[in-house]
């Protein structure tokens, strides 16, 4: 039989205690994440059900993660929660979550696997803000680059944050761009309920999708980048050409817009609720 790691004889003694200490590490990491993964409350035998570990290996733990302030036990229940230091390790990370940083990944997949332009915005006091733009090597001209704010109303971006963002600046600068727009322009929404019918059809798709109603000759997608509280804090958006982007919702544009989206909002914290 296969002797395991920790036996080795041919692992010198300090190396032996070395590779313990790993394990042990590993073991503990696993078990605090699994309890946050339970919603920061558990049982024992829950969380050593969510680990596959025994009771008493994980009681173990949980006992040294209790000296160190990580975790803490309801004294009448018996349950675990997440103590004070873990508490202050998970707000140090909230604090360094920068959606910018957490889609620059994803914009550079996209922009490689498709061949298309795609930026990340935020929103801005003047309405939906590039934040960062990436080109493929044969770009499509636009005349939008970081800095640029988009429309509320009528591109994919600002669709979006209409959509998924409830706050009532966005509903204010949606209505003031609407009370501006030419009649040619209102002709392309809903004639009773114009942004009412745009946001219940973003939230259906859970991403926005326009052809040639913001550019003339532009397509583009956008989906939510979510952080941890489940609020969006950024659209990702790809574009191209009209005739050869196809901007359905549930095309492999879309879905590739959507997945990068998805993994940006998992960099931030965001929980799974919020694909």
């Amino acid at each position: 039989m296969k002797q395991p790691p920790e036996s080795d004889p041919s692992l010198s003694s300090p190396a032996r205690e070395r590779r313990q200490r790993v394990q042990s590490a590993e073991t503990g990491m696993s078990v605090l994440k699994g309890l946050a993964h339970l919603g920061g409350r558990s049982s024992l035998t829950a969380l050593s059900a969510h680990v596959v570990e025994s009771p008493a290996k994980v009681h173990r733990y949980l006992a040294s993660l209790m000296e160190a302030g990580l975790v803490l036990q309801d004294a009448a229940s018996q349950h675990y929660y997440l103590g004070t230091e873990a508490i202050q390790i998970g707000l140090a990370a909230m604090r360094q979550a920068d959606p910018i940083r957490a889609a620059e990944p994803c914009l550079i997949r996209l922009r490689e696997s498709l061949e298309v332009t795609c930026f990340v915005a935020v929103m801005g006091n003047k309405g939906p803000t590039i934040v960062r733009f990436e080109e493929p090597g044969l770009p499509v001209t636009v005349n939008v680059r970081a800095g640029s704010v988009m429309s509320m109303l009528w591109s994919a971006t600002g669709r979006a944050f209409l959509g998924l963002l409830d706050e009532s600046r966005v509903l204010a600068l949606a209505e003031q761009e609407l009370g501006e727009a030419t009649p040619e322009m209102r002709a392309q929404l809903d004639p009773k309920d114009p942004i009412g019918q745009l946001r219940r059809e973003v939230r259906q798709a859970r991403c926005a999708s326009v052809k040639d109603t913001y550019l003339r000759g532009i397509s583009a997608v956008a989906a939510p980048v979510y952080d941890y509280a489940g609020r969006v804090c950024a659209v990702i958006t790809a574009l191209g050409a009209t005739g050869g982007f196809d901007p359905a919702i549930d095309g492999p544009i879309a879905a590739a817009v959507r997945r990068e989206a998805k993994a940006a909002s998992t960099l931030l914290g965001a929980a799974d609720s919020t694909d």
